[in-house]
């Protein structure tokens, strides 16, 4: 009986601590600093790049508008830029119930430029709470902050819109860990683009390649795995798996620069017109017409940076319909 009521005390020990840390998680975290206090100057040129990078290399507007999932790639429907309201549920494997906010001047005319800096690379928003990181603020804190001021001259160049989003709302505990994810930014100058493979990484991470193009355990890269794919998409009708994008046979081994060029300028053809795939049907989640958007010589960079990692062996079944 003592040794009973011993490991009963230590049981409530234990229980008492681990709430107590949860209450210290809650009311202390996230906590990155303060916002940097700075005007940015909202020139057409930052503005025009800042175009640039949300709609086609970092594609902030992937997630930021809405998408029409009855053409193939579920392309951007015109005049939605920023208002927000893509949904992410436990249906796709995600913990809670996530949507992408509103980012139009409406709903952030009362932010500062550095507030809106802050979230966007550190993952804590204005009123102190922590963004899923889905938002790949740990990649955009790794940026050059001129790019990043340049995002935000663009943001705040949107047109307004009333578009009202819910909340995100995440499952016990992942709703406390989550507090504990943002972290303070790095950022890094951009290469010189003559620097092929440095400036090519650059991209690859504003894109955010290694996040799909990877094998995931409870949202993180599983080591080892990174750009091999095989992360899955559950979908109602059946699951889509991320290609490997390393040289290896099992991946990009056989294709050119020009032809990798190619798979994606094809989406930005005048010509081209999506097809309609219907919700009956498996579609993909990779936002072709944004990515396409980008300039052959980014793309080309993109590509000699992945020739210069080491290939992975994965072997990806890219789709397993129902």
């Amino acid at each position: 009986m003592k040794i009973l009521k011993v490991m009963g005390l230590i049981l409530c020990f234990i229980l008492l601590a681990a709430l107590g840390g949860g209450v210290v998680i809650n009311y202390t975290q996230p906590n990155v600093g303060p916002a940097e206090s700075v005007k940015i100057d909202y020139t057409p040129e930052r503005i025009e790049r800042g175009r640039y990078l949300a709609n086609h290399v970092a594609v902030c507007m992937d997630c930021h508008s809405t998408r029409d999932w009855n053409l193939y790639a579920g392309p951007m429907v015109a005049g939605t830029d920023g208002i927000g309201g893509e949904r992410f549920d436990e249906n796709m494997g995600f913990p809670g119930t996530i949507y992408a906010p509103n980012i139009t001047p409406h709903t952030l005319s009362n932010w500062s430029d550095g507030e809106l800096i802050k979230a966007i690379t550190t993952g804590e928003n204005k009123d102190g709470k922590a963004l899923f990181p889905l938002m790949g603020y740990d990649r955009f804190g790794k940026m050059d902050k001129e790019d990043i001021y340049s995002i935000v001259a663009y943001i705040r160049s949107l047109k307004a819109s009333n578009h009202p989003v819910s909340a995100t709302e995440l499952d016990f505990p992942v709703n406390l860990i989550n507090k504990m994810h943002p972290s303070k930014a790095n950022f890094q100058k951009i290469p010189n683009e003559a620097d092929t493979i440095k400036y090519g990484g650059y991209l690859v991470n504003v894109a955010g390649c290694v996040d799909c193009h990877s094998k995931t355990d409870k949202g993180k890269i599983i080591a080892g795995s990174e750009f091999g794919g095989g992360m899955e998409f559950k979908f109602p009708t059946g699951i889509l798996r991320s290609a490997n994008i390393t040289m290896h046979k099992n991946g990009l081994a056989g294709w050119t620069k020009e032809a990798f060029i190619n798979r994606f300028k094809v989406y930005a053809d005048s010509n081209y017109k999506a097809p309609k795939v219907g919700m009956s049907h498996l579609n993909t989640v990779m936002p072709w017409a944004m990515y396409a958007g980008m300039k052959a010589s980014d793309i080309g960079a993109i590509y000699t940076y992945l020739k210069s990692l080491k290939p992975n062996a994965n072997e990806v079944v890219l789709r397993s319909p129902n």
